[in-house]
């Protein structure tokens, strides 16, 4: 059993469950969406996406999150996934990933985005 993420209860009354297809995308947009220092016994956790949010855009600050996003999913994830593609983009206050992986259990790729921010 996987518990869903964010953590709530099912209607009946118990943990929320969720299938493995979910979970890999839970997992994802937790470590996306984590800054490090965030978790307690585990401070380097995270991938410092969010801390982008403001900062000024620019193609090297592109280039250096995709790269620093790419590191955090293969440490943290790598033995689940295999990055296929990434994309970072910053317009205004609102942050996107678009990301396309395959999952090594079942050789299935996926595409998924995730945002953060202002609509």
């Amino acid at each position: 059993m996987n518990i869903d993420y964010p953590f709530h209860f099912d209607d009946t009354g118990r943990t929320a469950a969720t299938g493995d297809d979910d979970h890999i995308r839970d997992m994802i947009e937790q470590l996306l969406f984590t800054s490090p220092g965030e978790r307690v016994n585990r401070p380097d956790f995270g991938s410092g996406l969010m801390q982008m949010a403001f900062a000024p855009n620019s193609p090297e600050l592109a280039a250096a999150l995709q790269f620093t996003l790419q590191a955090a999913l293969d440490r943290w994830l790598g033995d689940v996934i295999e990055v296929r593609q990434l994309e970072v983009t910053s317009q205004d206050a609102r942050l996107t990933v678009d990301l396309t992986y395959a999952v090594r259990r079942t050789g299935e790729t996926r595409r998924e985005t995730f945002a953060r921010g202002a609509a």
